[in-house]
């Protein structure tokens, strides 16, 4: 069962989807928010797999709604403006359908999502994303495709796929929802996804390395026995 929130300002377009979906046994509504601010409330709390989001809404758009959250399930957006196609689609949205939604077109994208998700039982068997918004570009990244993370202050750098966006929350703040199996708190200012590691380079005194596609990461001192530890190593 894919569990859907509806995000939209305006009610009859929240009952028209709500109607629309109805014919859909695979589709179960968790939930509605009427602006970005409750949906971020509510996506916390239900956990929806899926999104049917508006773009245009009183207090913060759908990409604004999309830049706070932590965990982003996928996105289908739902809005009578064309003009935030680009945006959307290099956001790895799965559709976007104008107003008035054509019932073929958003089973079309109901079956694309289901797909994506694998019609998972649980909402945490999808792959866990963020949503990533630096100037006038967006991503939604799967963790595990990150490389690096890097702390730029409040911010944190992010390396995949050729990009190194900034990200506007600290290195703390993403370390504490990051797998330690899997991300390693190398020093300071490095987290390292252990699976992008090329090699490890030893210097003098215990010193410790990472190489990670042309970067070197330092170890720090304490946290070289933490490095050793771990199954991969």
């Amino acid at each position: 069962m894919m569990r859907v929130l509806i995000v939209d300002d305006e009610r009859l377009a929240r009952a028209e989807l709500r109607r629309m979906l109805a014919t859909h046994p695979g589709v179960a509504i968790v939930g509605e928010a009427a602006n970005a601010a409750e949906a971020a409330l509510q996506v916390a709390a239900l956990q929806p797999d899926l999104l049917l989001l508006d773009v245009q809404m009183p207090g913060g758009s759908g990409f604004d709604l999309l830049a706070t959250l932590d965990d982003a399930p996928e996105v289908i957006f739902t809005t009578a403006f064309d003009q935030y196609a680009l945006q959307a689609f290099e956001a790895s949205a799965l559709d976007y359908l104008m107003k008035p939604i054509e019932p073929q077109r958003l089973a079309a994208a109901l079956e694309r999502a289901a797909a994506r998700l694998g019609i998972a039982p649980t909402p945490s068997a999808a792959p866990r994303k963020l949503f990533i918004r630096d100037g006038e570009r967006c991503w939604f990244v799967r963790l595990e495709d990150i490389r690096l993370f890097e702390s730029e202050g409040n911010y944190t750098r992010l390396y995949f796929d050729g990009a190194t966006p900034l990200l506007a929350r600290s290195l703390l703040q993403l370390e504490q929802r990051l797998d330690p199996q899997q991300f390693f708190r190398a020093n300071r200012r490095h987290i390292v996804n252990l699976a992008a590691v090329r090699g490890i380079e030893n210097g003098e005194g215990g010193a410790m390395a990472l190489r990670i596609d042309g970067m070197t990461v330092e170890v720090s001192r304490r946290r070289v026995a933490a490095l050793k530890q771990l199954q991969e190593f």
